[in-house]
């Protein structure tokens, strides 16, 4: 049984990119320790579990029921009621991270916390397995190595596409502003610009529907080394089982 840390924001990260992973893993024995700024339970991002403010394209944008129950789930966990500070830390302690996403505003304190990214560096200089969806490899992408670069210079990684985050964005622009982006820089642009390679970022197939326990073939993840990614929730229950699969059986 491995120990999987999963840091989450107070607010507004995606209850798919949380949930799946936390149900996966946790029927396959592992134990997860959430982490959180202030050590108080986390809340998803409420019109992802809901669909309210969405109008017509709510069922489109919306988490799923798979994505939905896996998140009630878990927030009714010990483990998600009792999760850690950031501040509180010890990568020591733990065999592997985590990091989901969320395009909320409220996703900016976790993407920006010197505290997480420096604990990002230290799982990848520890050559521990590292898995993030998302907006999670942006905060992968922040983190530096003892080198000053980031921790992803030099491996190859997905994320939430342009294509993906702009027409997101286009389509509720008129009734919800900017929710769909969480920066003037897209994700795509921001993580392109830290790798060795522009090419080093792969957009995957086009994503035409979401992914399942019993069809992981619809989702997309991309593994280099101690290193998985993902892109959005479609391909939540697919990067869990990548993910499952490199704690189970690590690189030497």
């Amino acid at each position: 049984m491995a120990t999987i840390l999963m840091p989450l924001p107070a607010q507004d990260f995606d209850p798919t990119e949380s949930g799946v992973p936390w149900r996966v893993l946790r029927q396959r024995g592992h134990r997860l320790v959430f982490a959180t700024p202030d050590g108080q339970p986390g809340t998803a991002d409420p019109r992802m579990v809901t669909g309210a403010g969405l109008g017509l394209l709510a069922r489109l944008l919306q988490a799923d029921a798979n994505g939905r129950r896996a998140y009630d789930e878990m927030t009714r966990s010990a483990e998600f009621q009792r999760p850690i500070a950031y501040d509180a830390i010890r990568v020591g302690d733990v065999d592997a991270l985590l990091l989901p996403g969320g395009h909320a505003k409220g996703m900016r304190p976790y993407l920006e916390s010197a505290r997480l990214q420096a604990a990002v560096a230290a799982f990848f200089a520890q050559r521990k397995v590292v898995g993030a969806i998302c907006h999670g490899v942006v905060l992968a992408a922040r983190a530096r190595s003892a080198a000053g670069r980031s921790v992803l210079h030099g491996r190859r990684t997905t994320a939430l596409t342009k294509l993906m985050e702009l027409s997101a964005w286009a389509a509720t622009a008129l009734y919800l502003g900017d929710y769909y982006r969480t920066y003037p820089t897209t994700v795509e642009d921001e993580v392109r610009a830290a790798l060795a390679h522009p090419d080093d970022f792969a957009a995957g197939p086009l994503a035409l529907r979401r992914d399942s326990p019993a069809n992981l073939d619809a989702g997309f993840a991309l593994r280099d080394g101690i290193y998985v990614s993902a892109r959005w929730p479609g391909d939540a229950h697919r990067f869990a089982a990548e993910f499952a699969g490199m704690v189970e059986r690590p690189n030497p």
